[in-house]
This record gives C-alpha cells, sequence and structure tokens, in this order.
C-alpha cells in the first residue's frame, strides 16, 4: 500500500510540473509547429472578392449561375508515438535525475502538450525488444497510465535495440504520426529503420546522455560493469592517456550520431541529466517555427 502511494504521488507531481509547463511555455508553440495531415472539405459557399479561383467548384457554379467557392479547414488533429528506452542503461545517473527518469518528464511534457491539443498519444517501451505498446487515445487518465508504465515499468529485457521498437512501429501505427525516440542510443547500427521511419513519420530523436558517461574520473584502478550485458573490466583511471582516449572515442561516437541523424533530415533534441531540459526544448520549438516561415 506505501508502494502504491508513494507511485501515486510521483506519478501526481510529475503531472502538476509538466502541465504546468505545457500551459505555461509550450501549450502555443506544440500547436504551431506540428500540423495536421492535411485539409478537411467544410462546405460551399458564394465566391467573395479575394478568394482563390482555384477553390471555385464548378458544378456547384454551373447549377446556380454565380461562382461559389469549397471551403477548407485544416485537420487538425494528430497522433503522437512516443518511443521510450527502458533498457538497464537508462538506470544510471550520476545526478538527480537517472536518464529514465528525464526520459519520463519529457515524455510527460509531450503526452500533455498532446491531449492538450485534443491529439492521440500512445506509447512503447523497449529494451532489446518491445516491452509494452499501448495505442494511441485521447484523455488525462490514459496519459497519466502511459506515464506510469514509462516510469515503473519493469522491462524483461536489458540491451537496448532502437531498430525493434522503430520496425515495431511502422508495423502497427499506419498513420503518419509524430514520433518522439527516447534513448541513450547505446546501441548496434538502427540506419535502416531510421531511414524507413523518417519517411513515414515526423520522427525526432532524443538523446539523452549522462555527464558521467562521457569522462572518466581520476580515482585509480577500478572496474566497470556494463549495465546491459554484464561484462567487467578493470581500468587505471590514473592513466592520462586513457582518461583523454575514452573522452574522444565517446566524442566521436555522438557527433557520428548527430551526423547521422542531420543526414537523414531527422530533428534531434539532445538532453543532459544535469542541465535544465527546457532550454533545448525551447530552441528545438523556435527551430522547427523558423523552417515553417520559410516554407
Amino acid at each position: 500500500m506505501e508502494a502504491a502511494r508513494a507511485i501515486l504521488k510521483k506519478i501526481r507531481r510529475l503531472e502538476l510540473k509538466t502541465r504546468g509547463m505545457v500551459d505555461t511555455a509550450f501549450g502555443g508553440q506544440y500547436r504551431s509547429v506540428f500540423k495536421g495531415r492535411g485539409m478537411n472539405f467544410e462546405e460551399v459557399r458564394e465566391y467573395q472578392a479575394g478568394d482563390e479561383v482555384r477553390t471555385i467548384d464548378w458544378n456547384v457554379t454551373a447549377r446556380y449561375g454565380e461562382p461559389f467557392v469549397k471551403k477548407f479547414t485544416e485537420e487538425r488533429e494528430l497522433s503522437v508515438m512516443l518511443l521510450v528506452d527502458v533498457s538497464a542503461s537508462g538506470n544510471f545517473g550520476s545526478v538527480e535525475l537517472s536518464k529514465r527518469e528525464l526520459a519520463g518528464e519529457v515524455a510527460s511534457l509531450f503526452a500533455f502538450s498532446a491531449i492538450r491539443n485534443n491529439d492521440k498519444v500512445g506509447l512503447i517501451l523497449f529494451s532489446d525488444h518491445v516491452e509494452l505498446f499501448i495505442a494511441p487515445k485521447k484523455g488525462r487518465r490514459h496519459t497519466l497510465r502511459l506515464i506510469r508504465e514509462i516510469l515503473f515499468y519493469e522491462p524483461k529485457g536489458r540491451g537496448t535495440q532502437p531498430a525493434t521498437a522503430l520496425d515495431y512501429l511502422n508495423q502497427v501505427v499506419h498513420r503518419r504520426s509524430v514520433v518522439f525516440l527516447l534513448s541513450d542510443f547505446q546501441a548496434p547500427s538502427f540506419s535502416r529503420a531510421l531511414s524507413i521511419t523518417s519517411r513515414r513519420h515526423d520522427l525526432i530523436a532524443i538523446p539523452i546522455v549522462d555527464p558521467r558517461e562521457e569522462e572518466l574520473p581520476d580515482v585509480g584502478r577500478i572496474s566497470f560493469e556494463d549495465a546491459e550485458t554484464g561484462e567487467q573490466i578493470e581500468v587505471n583511471t590514473s592513466d592520462r592517456s586513457t582518461r583523454l582516449a575514452y573522452a574522444k572515442a565517446v566524442e566521436a561516437r555522438r557527433n557520428a550520431q548527430l551526423r547521422e541523424f542531420r543526414q537523414k533530415r531527422i530533428d534531434t533534441i539532445a538532453l543532459r541529466t544535469h542541465e535544465d531540459y527546457i532550454p533545448s526544448l525551447r530552441a528545438f520549438f523556435k527551430s522547427r517555427e523558423r523552417r515553417l516561415m520559410i516554407r
């Protein structure tokens, strides 16, 4: 009972935090940068000065002997899919939040932005296989269930395979959707799955990094254990060349990953567990707004 109350309290606290951000900061921006799938026919009305000639309904015009135009409205409703990495490496955190907890906060913010705009939101949790799929729906109760699963689901797998989640998404979600992929991307190459998904959906990749993963501390000889494979290795962290080589390898891997996202025209929001994620999200929204204005 105590555990259940603690879970509910955490979910409620996260709801209040993220909904507050949606109401004060991101609600309008979300609506402006994520568009519906097209235009819906609404009605036929008489032609007025300034109307596009291309919208004239010639059949109705011929019937009544006066020009009439078709009126369309934007199809606003979207489907938003949250693909969240729940592999063992996501439990790591050297600061207040683990990578999985940060993913949960950001996913919650997008989920509440979606339902505030009357959009559907769904969820795929993945490790080295798809752990859980919840189909897109609307409503607060549905969104709270998604948040509970993101934060407290106990995965069976330990590894990270984004390709599995992306392939599954493409099999079960046929309508073009906005897809947020949250992961530390400590995984084998998934280039093919990225290419296919980015063509079918509006895919946004969100790499999540903890600062302790980017550099080795100078603390002498220590043993490291891979959270996903259990493999152990002893490293002499007092060796400066070892620390530099590690930092360079991490940077090269991250740059290669970001380069691939750019080549495939996939937007990215890079997040770090020790930094406020709000500026990164603001920068993302502003960047998309500028691109839409140019178009």
